[in-house]
């Protein structure tokens, strides 16, 4: 009897222990993450920028993920297979998934997923497009092919793809899918209140056990830095992104913040349009964007706006980029051989253009629009400035909404240029405005040029071209600054602004 007794205390001992591992497991608390911008979508394919992305991810899982070493490790797919030719990857999925409701994930999943997410009405169509067929050997392994080697194609899926559920977005739509949206993700949608604020829960079904360490995450969406700023010193907030080095002033001796600050893999250009209601314009002759390229003062601006924490760029492929090329300098100030090739041109007297500006999209991005202004003045250029909201500027393909030239940002997580390049210069994509088919079969070759070495070169190819001939005005290469609560812990944001918060907690 006493030794069934031993016995009998010790089972209700390790209950109790069982039970307190199980406690402190369970998500607690709430995340505030302040957003510089309300999402574009919530329905990844249409998720504009890097805020919108952010905000979608914890809802969602892809097939593969990359690991804190940038990695391509599974997510949804156990294992998969590449064809010696480098078209053709078979995925083995992961069994006893469901999504937020109940549906369960399966090879059907992921073709509606490629169906839905190729639709030409998606932003980002094309990244899924590349899938030129669907094949299902059973429910748990699937076939996806495309027309041609992509390098980076598990790379793209790890950081933009998402699975959906087919029988929900047939029934909804896309447009509903936005309203309510369904993943597999750690948290699931509860609300959203446009311009104010996302709400989201802790998955209970979670597929991977522990996780995610918070039961409430909510996004709130404060324009203004300065509010953000006093947002996190009184608390309201945990995360705040998108600060300018002076405003991180303020934090100093505030043991309750921490303050980070990294290198950015992101571009700011001001980009010419040669289609739409760019055609036409004094922008399709070379001489005319080399002229403004050396009107643009982009030192003056990272001075001036940035307090000198950015870098100058020489094109889209950046210094930690696959294939940059160091002896490609970038434009010089000269604003009076900028006058000079105007009047080659034949606008001595110069001209009248518009350009867009994403009002509410990017740190300090007013100012730096009406430094371009006064810029191009100096010049005999006449620029009105159209400010607008990311919502606006971003809702019409080849940026419609807004005049000939639009300044606008672009990131990547891939290492290499290759998705921004494609982005912006391929005929057909959502965010091409510029066609130049030279331009294009040299991005398309780099695409699918598998060897690594071979692709290095090509970029350099392209950064002199992107030079003599330049679609864009290049700007700079920014420095992130961010701010995170102290109760914070396991935040890790990657060099293009994303991060995942399935492993992030909160104490207190």
């Amino acid at each position: 009897m006493r030794i069934r007794g031993v016995l009998v205390i010790c089972f209700v001992l390790l209950l109790t222990v069982v039970s307190a591992n199980a406690q402190s497991a369970a998500p607690s608390g709430e995340l505030v993450i302040a957003l510089p911008n309300d999402p574009t979508s919530l329905f990844p394919p249409r998720a504009a920028d890097v805020t919108a992305s952010n905000a979608a991810r914890s809802l969602f899982n892809s097939l593969v993920r990359l690991s804190a070493t940038n990695e391509i490790v599974p997510d949804l797919a156990e294992s998969w297979e590449i064809s010696d030719d480098g078209m053709q990857y078979t995925f083995k999925l992961r069994q006893g998934v469901t999504f937020h409701n109940g549906e369960v994930f399966d090879a059907d999943s992921v073709a509606a997923t490629v169906q839905y997410s190729s639709d030409p009405s998606n932003d980002y169509a094309q990244d899924y497009a590349k899938v030129t067929d669907v094949s299902i050997l059973d429910p748990y392994t699937v076939i996806l092919r495309t027309a041609k080697p992509d390098p980076v194609f598990l790379t793209q899926m790890a950081t933009n793809w998402a699975m959906f559920p087919p029988k929900y977005l047939s029934e909804v739509g896309i447009e509903g899918f936005e309203a309510a949206p369904v993943g597999t993700g750690p948290f699931r949608f509860v609300e959203r209140v446009a311009g104010d604020r996302i709400v989201m829960e802790a998955n209970p079904d979670y597929w991977e056990a522990g996780l995610p360490k918070v039961a409430k995450l909510t996004f709130r969406i404060i324009p203004d830095s300065t509010t953000r700023i006093a947002a996190i010193q009184t608390g309201e907030v945990d995360i705040v992104s998108r600060l300018s080095a002076d405003l991180t002033v303020l934090l100093e001796g505030n043991s309750a913040v921490q303050v980070i600050s990294y290198p950015n893999d992101r571009v700011y250009y001001a980009a010419f349009k040669n289609i739409g209601n760019g055609a036409g314009t004094p922008l399709e002759d070379v001489r005319v964007r080399r002229a403004l390229n050396l009107a643009t003062n982009r030192q003056g601006i990272i001075d001036a706006i940035f307090g000198g924490k950015a870098s100058l760029v020489s094109g889209f492929v950046m210094s930690t980029n696959l294939g940059f090329d160091a002896s490609i300098q970038p434009f010089p100030y000269d604003p009076e051989a900028a006058k000079a090739l105007l009047a080659e041109a034949g606008y001595a007297d110069g001209f009248a253009i518009s350009m867009g500006c994403p009002t509410d999209a990017y740190l300090n991005i007013n100012e730096v629009c009406l430094s371009i202004q006064r810029d191009f003045e100096a010049v005999g250029v006449d620029l009105t400035v159209e400010f607008k909201t990311s919502n606006s500027f971003w809702s019409q393909e080849a940026y419609g909404a807004v005049g000939p030239i639009f300044v606008d940002s672009w990131s990547t997580s891939l290492g290499e240029a290759i998705d921004r390049l494609e982005g912006a210069l391929i005929p057909g994509n959502y965010y091409t405005a510029w066609e130049d088919p030279e331009l294009a079969a040299l991005i398309e070759t780099i695409s699918s040029t598998v060897d690594r070495d071979a692709r290095a070169a090509l970029y350099g190819d392209l950064q002199r071209k992107m030079m003599d001939d330049p679609p864009f005005i290049y700007l700079y290469q920014p420095f992130a600054f961010e701010a995170v609560s102290s109760r914070v812990t396991g935040y890790a944001p990657l060099p293009d602004e994303s991060y995942s918060l399935t492993n992030v907690a909160v104490s207190g």
